[in-house]
C-alpha cells in the first residue's frame, strides 16, 4: 500500500476500522492514554496511507518519498498501526506499544520504527519541522511533499502560528496540514480552553488555501487531498471536522477518553461497535 490511488472508498473505510481496532487493543492492553485522539484521526490516516502518500514500505528511506509528520504525537498507537498496515513493519510489533523493552513508545518515535519520519509529542514542533522540510524540497527542486497531521489543541501553540506565517511567506504549496478538529483537548473543550474560531479565516489571512471537510468521510478527505495544491503558491490546510472517540458510541464527544484507557470489558464492547460500523 503506497498511496497509489487504487484503494476504493470501501477499502479505506475497512482500513480505518482496522486502525481503530488496533488502537483500542494497544491502548487497553498497555493501560495508557489517548484512545479518543486515535479514534478521531483514523479516517484521516486511512486516506493518507491508503491513497495519498507516495511511499515505498520496502524502501523507507527512499529519497523521493512524501513525508508525513504526526504532530499530534500522543496519537501514537494509531500511527504505529498505520505504518504496520502500510507494510513498513510486521503487525506483531504493535504488541510492543508502551511496553518495557519495546521501541513503540507512548508518543510517536522514529527511532527503530520504519515509516515514521519524526519523533513528536511535544505539541507545536511538527509543523515548524515540516515547514523546514518543505522549504528544503522547494530549494532543491524536488517533487516530494510534506504532510503534517495536527490536533486542534496544539493550534494553541505560538510556534505553530510562526510556522503558518513562515509557510505562507515562502509560498510552500508542497506543504499540507490536516487539522484533526475534534473540538476537545486534554482537559476540556477547545472552545472553552482557547477559542480557535474563525480558524479557516485565520489560516487564509496567513496566506494559506483552506478546505473544510468531514474528517470521517473518506470521500471528502480523498477529494481534498488529491486536489493538491489547492492553489498554486499557497500552502494547503485541510480542516477536518471530526468527533473525539469516533466509532465507539459511549466514547464519542467525551473529554474523559483523552486519558482513560478502556478496561478489558469495555474493550470487548468497543471492538464490537467498531467492527460492526
Amino acid at each position: 500500500m503506497s498511496g497509489n490511488g487504487q484503494a476504493s472508498d470501501d477499502d479505506l473505510r475497512a482500513l480505518a476500522r482496522r486502525l481503530r481496532s488496533h488502537s483500542l487493543r494497544m491502548i487497553s492492553q498497555a493501560k495508557t492514554s489517548h484512545i479518543g485522539s486515535c479514534l478521531s484521526v483514523a479516517d484521516i490516516l486511512a486516506v493518507m496511507y491508503g491513497r495519498i502518500l507516495r511511499v515505498d514500505p520496502k524502501r523507507p528511506d527512499w529519497p523521493d518519498r512524501d513525508r508525513l509528520i504526526m504532530s499530534k504525537g500522543h496519537a501514537a498507537a494509531i500511527t504505529y498501526a498505520a505504518v504496520a498496515e502500510a507494510g513498513f513493519m510486521k503487525e506483531e510489533r504493535l504488541g510492543e506499544y508502551a511496553r518495557n523493552g519495546g521501541q513503540l513508545y507512548g508518543h510517536v518515535t522514529h527511532v527503530g520504527v520504519p515509516g515514521i519520519e519524526f519523533s513528536s509529542g511535544s505539541l507545536g514542533h511538527g509543523l515548524p519541522v515540516g515547514a523546514g522540510m518543505a522549504l528544503t524540497a522547494k530549494r532543491a527542486g524536488k517533487g516530494w511533499r510534506v504532510f503534517v497531521v495536527m490536533s486542534d489543541g496544539e493550534c494553541d501553540e505560538g510556534s505553530n502560528w510562526e510556522a503558518i506565517l513562515f509557510s505562507g511567506h515562502h509560498q510552500l504549496d508542497n506543504l499540507t496540514i490536516v487539522i484533526d478538529y475534534n473540538k476537545i483537548q486534554s482537559l476540556d473543550f477547545v472552545d472553552k480552553t482557547l477559542r480557535l474560531e474563525p480558524l479557516a479565516d485565520k489560516l487564509r489571512a496567513f496566506g494559506w488555501s483552506v478546505r473544510e471537510v468531514d474528517g470521517h468521510s473518506v470521500g471528502e478527505l480523498g477529494r481534498a487531498l488529491t486536489s493538491l495544491p489547492l492553489e498554486s503558491g499557497k500552502p494547503n490546510a485541510i480542516v477536518a471536522h471530526t468527533v473525539k472517540g469516533k466509532g465507539v458510541s459511549w466514547m464519542e464527544g467525551k473529554v474523559l477518553w483523552h486519558y482513560r484507557p478502556p478496561t478489558p470489558e469495555e474493550l470487548v464492547t468497543a471492538l464490537a461497535e467498531v467492527e460492526a460500523s
